[in-house]
């Protein structure tokens, strides 16, 4: 895996990661210890439910799009530490849906008062299998520079 740092970053770069295969199990567990709704742990509940079947809590989706987008190349050595995020999720995720992910870098600044870090917001777009977006999180983070060449 490629290791990121402030500078190897710029507008427009992109990160792809998947198809990742979510599963029942997987939901359920998740929702049992995290999101307890009906529609997110009981599969004949769910079917009477809006969503019409068993859905993935919104947070399991943003859960799972950070490690991917990880897993797709955003790995940065020193961690990176979220500042804030705005999250819209489009459509729900099914049992059987394929994510894939995709993260584009929006903006980098470079910190004026701090050269060992800066902030870099970017956009992370999650589609199923059928080329729809499920999710976007528009989020800012600190992301260090690589130590000792400022």
């Amino acid at each position: 895996m490629n290791k990121l740092y402030l500078e190897d970053l710029r507008p427009g770069q992109r990160f792809r990661a998947g198809p990742f295969m979510v599963d029942a199990e997987e939901i359920k567990s998740f929702a049992r210890t995290y999101d307890p709704q009906f529609f997110h742990v009981d599969e004949e509940e769910a079917r009477r439910s809006i969503f019409g079947g068993l859905v993935a809590s919104g947070w399991q989706t943003a859960a799972m799009s950070m490690r991917f987008a990880f897993d797709g190349g955003a790995a940065f050595p020193d961690g990176v530490i979220g500042a804030g995020a705005e999250i819209q999720w489009l459509l729900p995720v099914r049992p059987g849906d394929r994510l894939t992910v995709e993260s584009e870098v929006l903006e980098v600044t470079p910190s004026r008062s701090r050269p060992d870090r800066g902030v870099v917001k970017m956009r992370t777009t999650t589609a199923n299998q059928k080329g729809e977006t499920v999710q976007i999180i528009v989020s800012t983070a600190i992301v260090f520079a690589r130590r000792g060449e400022n």
